[in-house]
């Protein structure tokens, strides 16, 4: 059976020595965000994924969610008590305001306890994460009686919420979506359609359920520009907060997937169903954004979380096995066969794994704190700046992150052998798990299409050049430090293939757009590798700094960082340049095709 260790020292590292968590004190965002505070986070977050969370997940993936006769879902055993645990100890609330009953804590702190809970149980850290989504929401756009109304008990984990958005016809193109809202009398909406691929859609964790819907009013334009939001209870909700009748949804079944079985991915169906317009009318697709944007960033962790557990079992495994012997000779002659470790591909397979994750972490960690420095940020050129790097960067985490969510996952089952094709190791269920963060809020190929059809041009290419420009700044400071050279030099030129690319689309993409869909999702995959090449930078950098002053007593840890970092300069800033020819090569062959002609036949 699979284990997990919460990486809390990886994650202090990140927060004290590379972001510099001390550094922010002065922003009142940040005032809760003490030392000690943050320490206890981290230490009992960690602690409830591992003791509470974690015994469950494999047990839950086995049995799945059950839905019954008459609509209502149970949850796989367990799982209520542990959702009874996570309420009692507040963990919900950590970063929600404290006007809704929140601990206003950093983004970035709870970012890191997000990651825990992914990596120990994925499936029950969806059922609140989908609620936070939804409480964003209606913070941005919802009336302040909505918020009055809802919010404080969705912030303590009373009720859960979900975001309705995907039907039958339609997925990524909503403008499709048949649901429609009829106004009432009394200001309602009567709510009539069907949803799929609900995720938390029905379930006994908690005692309402708050969906926000998306759906169409008589005579709106058969367009995005015609959606709008609603907020539609499952149990509809008094004035002084106490809980009506059945609102007039149900689950209709539990969709059969290939992975996160414990969580209750839904087909809802809304028979006239009461709901109340959130925001304006037809502005529904700002709304979704909001949770859109929420969620990508969150299902980009999801990649990080997964690929952190199976790497860890991956190398446990590794220490245990014994196959073979060394190309060298014997490493233990006295054993009849060598660990694992002795085989550089296994070697490369985990190498590969351990410099994914701890760049990626750095990337997720850092962009969290540019969602808090959105609003926090002592000038409006700051703020702006973090706005743009969280447009730039939301694509990247979710597209490229959980790209490399899953390919660490195959890499940790591929190190067990044929093990890791066997259920009882834990191994496939990560691979299973990982598959759908590639697919939901968005396909990865969605994301590509979303960072060069829109985060690239808008305002006038603002967000892109901001992000060259940190990254040209920390590589001539770099190149000065002999340690930091070498990386120093081989970002530089992996920043140039990102740069040369960019321009290449400027040129060519007005003149045949295809040649931008063509090469969106190479140029996501170079911006990732260039964004996490930062990142190690970053980490190289702090790394060498704590060695020469007060981090000696972490010595190991602090040289594995450097022999990581060095890893990822030779074996993945490459990369770049290949990527950038697959870019310039254009839509020419990707579109020669006719259709008839991709049949086998």
């Amino acid at each position: 059976m699979p284990k997990y260790t919460p990486p809390v020292r990886d994650v202090r590292f990140v927060l004290d020595r590379v972001i510099g968590l001390d550094r922010y004190t002065n922003l009142p965002v940040f005032a809760p965000a003490t030392p000690d505070v943050v320490s206890a986070v981290l230490e009992e977050g960690g602690k409830f994924a591992a003791e509470v969370l974690f015994p469950i997940n494999h047990s839950g993936d086995q049995q799945g969610c059950t839905r019954h006769d008459d609509g209502s879902v149970t949850t796989p055993d367990g799982f209520k008590e542990a959702y009874a645990q996570f309420v009692e100890s507040g963990w919900g609330t950590l970063g929600a305001p404290e006007k809704f009953g929140g601990q206003a804590m950093p983004h970035v702190v709870a970012t890191a306890f997000q990651e825990f809970m992914i990596s120990a149980n994925m499936a029950f850290a969806m059922y609140p994460g989908l609620t936070h989504g939804a409480i964003t929401a209606l913070l941005v756009k919802g009336s302040p009686e909505q918020q009055e109304k809802y919010v404080p008990k969705m912030v303590s984990g009373e009720w859960g919420g979900t975001m309705n958005l995907t039907e039958p016809q339609c997925g990524t193109d909503l403008g499709l979506i048949k649901t429609k809202a009829e106004p009432q009398a009394d200001g309602s909406y009567s709510i009539t359609g069907t949803k799929i691929f609900i995720s938390s859609g029905e379930h006994d964790l908690t005692n309402n359920i708050i969906h926000l819907v998306l759906a169409k009013t008589p005579g709106a334009p058969d367009s995005t520009k015609g959606i709008s939001l609603f907020v539609v209870p499952k149990f509809l909700v008094g004035d002084d907060g106490s809980l009506g009748e059945r609102n007039a949804v149900q689950c209709g079944s539990i969709e059969h997937k290939m992975g996160i079985h414990a969580n209750s991915t839904c087909v809802m169906n809304y028979d006239g169903a009461k709901g109340w317009l959130v925001g304006e009318e037809m502005k529904g697709m700002a709304a979704m954004f909001i949770m859109m944007n929420a969620a990508r960033l969150g299902v980009g962790l999801q990649g990080l979380g997964i690929a952190e557990v199976a790497y860890q079992n991956a190398v446990q495994y590794a220490h245990d096995r014994r196959q073979g012997r060394a190309l060298t000779g014997p490493q233990e002659p006295n054993e009849k066969a060598d660990t694992l470790f002795v085989h550089p591909d296994v070697r490369r397979m985990l190498m590969e794994g351990k410099a994914q994750i701890e760049g990626m972490r750095a990337l997720c960690l850092w962009g969290a704190l540019q969602v808090d420095l959105e609003d926090a940020a002592p000038t409006d050129e700051e703020k702006q700046l973090a706005s743009d790097l969280v447009a730039l960067l939301t694509p990247v985490i979710k597209g490229y992150g959980t790209d490399i969510g899953y390919r660490t996952a195959t890499n940790a089952q591929q190190v067990y052998g044929g093990h890791g094709y066997i259920a009882e190791w834990g191994m496939e269920q990560y691979v299973r798990d990982a598959r759908i963060s590639m697919i939901y809020e968005g396909t990865n190929g969605v994301q590509a299409m979303d960072l060069v059809g829109r985060k690239l041009p808008a305002n006038g290419g603002r967000a892109i050049q901001a992000f060259f420009k940190l990254v040209t700044e920390e590589v001539a400071a770099a190149k000065g430090n002999e340690a930091l050279a070498d990386f120093a030099g081989r970002l530089e030129k992996a920043l140039g293939e990102l740069q040369a690319a960019t321009m290449w689309f400027l040129a060519n993409g007005l003149k045949n757009p295809n040649h931008v869909g063509a090469g969106a999702y190479s140029y996501m995959e170079l911006t990732g590798v260039v964004a996490i090449g930062l990142m190690w930078l970053r980490m190289a950098k702090a790394a060498h700094e704590a060695l020469a002053g007060d981090g000696a007593e972490d010595r190991k840890f602090l040289e594995a960082k450097l022999v990581t970092a060095r890893f990822y300069a030779e074996r993945f800033l490459p990369e770049a340049g290949a990527l950038r020819r697959k870019i310039e090569g254009g839509a020419d062959a990707v579109m020669a095709l006719e259709p008839e002609m991709f049949d086998a036949a």
